[in-house]
């Protein structure tokens, strides 16, 4: 019966409930927690660890200088002729205060690696988790 309900609720109704605060155990909050996945040159020019640390410094810490964590890791996806491209990327975490101007920061932090590194896409994934320090 409940699935049945979610199915006939209105869509924006599940929107709101996916942004809704996290409820947290006691000695944790809810935070915004945001992914930014950055390739690193599939079949053009790589990004090399020393450019890419001048950019994290340059361009992400000043618009969330609280901290963040950078992972290497490996993408894979397909493009628009269907064929799969692989590809070293890095992955930037996030968690911060909710801002009402922090929209603003990560799309400039995206559209300044796409022009600086001549890159298609920064996949961005939003969402919230509870944080304890």
């Amino acid at each position: 019966m409940a699935a049945m309900l979610l199915m006939l609720a209105p869509p924006w109704a599940h929107a709101e409930a996916a942004a809704q605060p996290a409820l947290c155990q006691a000695r944790s909050k809810p935070m915004a927690r945001l992914e930014l996945l950055f390739g690193s040159g599939a079949g053009g020019a790589k990004v090399p660890p020393r450019a890419f640390a001048r950019f994290v410094a340059r361009e992400i810490t000043p618009r969330f200088p609280d901290g963040l964590s950078v992972l290497e890791a490996f993408g894979q996806w397909r493009d628009g002729s269907g064929a799969l491209l692989r590809e070293p990327s890095r992955l930037v975490l996030i968690l911060y205060e909710q801002d009402p101007a922090a929209d603003a920061k990560i799309e400039a932090i995206r559209s300044a690696y796409k022009v600086k590194f001549k890159q298609q896409s920064v996949m961005r994934v939003d969402g919230t988790s509870c944080v304890s320090f």
